[in-house]
């Protein structure tokens, strides 16, 4: 499986494609967060806190992890290379897994430059207040569980077409549905719909963002993670036979 991990890495790096996920990225938050007016302008919300960055980064996301992992399996699949992959001596689960941390950790190099802007904000703190550390680091610890639910959609996905826009489409639905829909669905459910929302990335994701690391949060990622990635093996499963 490292071979396969450092193979991905490398080609990711080896490419443009590295280098441009990181650019946009770092060009959009920085953009919205410092240049452009409106809601996620953290200059002008009147408050020393990442909450407009952890607003927008699930956005910017939900458009960025698929166009990473698009090409996981859909080109292993369109050049062929995809029965080669089966014949190394490696489980499905490795393979998986793989392609898994390969973007995974492109996507979470990308992330890491964002630690300076918790400098830049903590700097603007009036001297009579603090800086809230405890909901900052909450909240990279819940965008670090949504970028793995989010890129094992992606990964999954990729197994269904060998056309990576294809793959990219549905994992833009998918990741858009697990985060949003459900909180837009309870509204229709009356009073199930405080249940139908708990089903959605958004609350877990607001709840960590709170500074209070709660198990259930931890376990609902978790769970859709490896739930993505069951399916992924599946799916390839019926591919190889």
């Amino acid at each position: 499986m490292k071979a396969l991990l450092l193979r991905e890495i490398k080609s990711f790096f080896g490419s443009p494609i590295g280098y441009l996920v990181i650019a946009i990225f770092l060009l959009l938050n920085g953009l919205f967060l410092w240049v452009f007016d409106g809601d996620f302008n953290i200059l002008n919300s009147g408050y020393a806190d990442m909450s407009p960055f952890f607003k927008l980064a699930p956005w910017i996301l939900i458009f960025l992890i698929p166009a990473v992992t698009m090409k996981s399996f859909s080109d292993e699949k369109k050049q062929g290379t995809l029965e080669i992959l089966f014949t190394k001596p490696l489980s499905l689960w490795e393979i998986v897994n793989g392609k898994f941390l390969g973007a995974l950790i492109l996507i979470l190099i990308a992330i890491l430059p964002t630690l300076f802007y918790v400098f830049i904000v903590s700097s603007y703190t009036a001297p009579q207040s603090t800086f809230d550390y405890g909901s900052t680091i909450g909240s990279y610890f819940g965008l670090l569980f949504l970028i793995g639910a989010y890129t094992a959609i992606g990964v999954f996905t990729s197994t269904l077409s060998d056309n990576q826009i294809v793959a990219f489409i549905i994992a833009v639905f998918l990741c858009f549905f697990f985060y949003f829909g459900f909180d837009g669905l309870s509204n229709l459910f009356g009073s199930f719909g405080s249940f139908i929302k708990t089903l959605g990335m958004d609350f877990h994701f607001k709840s960590m963002s709170r500074g209070v690391l709660d198990t259930r949060d931890i376990i609902y990622f978790i769970s859709i993670t490896v739930v993505f990635l069951a399916a992924t093996v599946y799916q390839l499963k019926s591919l190889k036979w």
